[in-house]
């Protein structure tokens, strides 16, 4: 009896990206392994830091999981299917409890063996571990920029327009209002009202 498959597609960004490549590969391994593919689910301009509350297609392939729909989820990469340590081995132990394996195609991990399971859970450890040092190297860089007296974050507002703000704060507008008319940001707005409070 050959497997229900369902694909797990994702992009990060409609910009210049596809499903389409990851959806050939998947579909070359389910033609070679004899899978009778019966679900296609891709998340679309969506991140895989995201959970499965905003990842609609996901969420209707756990509930697909949930109905047990489904013999083997296959996906293009780890990556694809979330980048949290703690998203990816609650995702592995939420289709073991439904007796559902998966498939990672770059990773070559199928979690219907035991050496997939343990494989799988490296991977997700070596995820994290790479956001982590991602996030380490922007917080150093800023550093070093802060440091050489380089600004960073926000750029600061012009002197003109802080006292035309000001201005129109002492005349009693709402902040939204004192926003469309000075240009500026509704928190720039907050801000400034903020430093005239404690100088009073």
């Amino acid at each position: 009896m050959s497997k229900r498959a369902a694909f797990y597609v994702r992009v990060s960004t409609t910009a210049g990206q596809t499903v389409e490549n990851q959806l050939r590969d998947l579909h070359a391994v389910a033609e070679r392994s004899g899978w009778d593919v019966i679900h296609i689910f891709a998340d679309e301009g969506i991140s895989g830091k995201h959970g499965r509350d905003k990842r609609p297609a996901f969420d209707a392939m756990m509930k697909a999981i949930t109905r047990r729909e489904i013999d083997i989820v296959a996906s293009w990469s780890v990556c694809r299917i979330g980048r949290s340590l703690q998203h990816l081995v609650g995702f592995l132990a939420e289709i073991n409890a439904s007796h559902v394996d998966l498939y990672l195609h770059q990773q070559s991990i199928d979690t219907s063996t035991p050496a997939g399971r343990a494989l799988f859970g490296m991977l997700g450890v070596f995820s994290e571990l790479e956001r982590s040092l991602i996030a380490e190297r922007v917080k150093s860089g800023l550093n070093r920029a802060r440091e050489a007296g380089k600004h960073c974050g926000r750029p600061k507002l012009e002197p003109a327009k802080v006292q035309t703000v000001e201005k129109l704060l002492t005349q009693g507008l709402s902040i939204d209002a004192i926003a469309k008319k000075a240009r500026v940001g509704v928190g720039s707005v907050c801000r400034i009202k903020a430093r005239m409070k404690q100088a009073a």
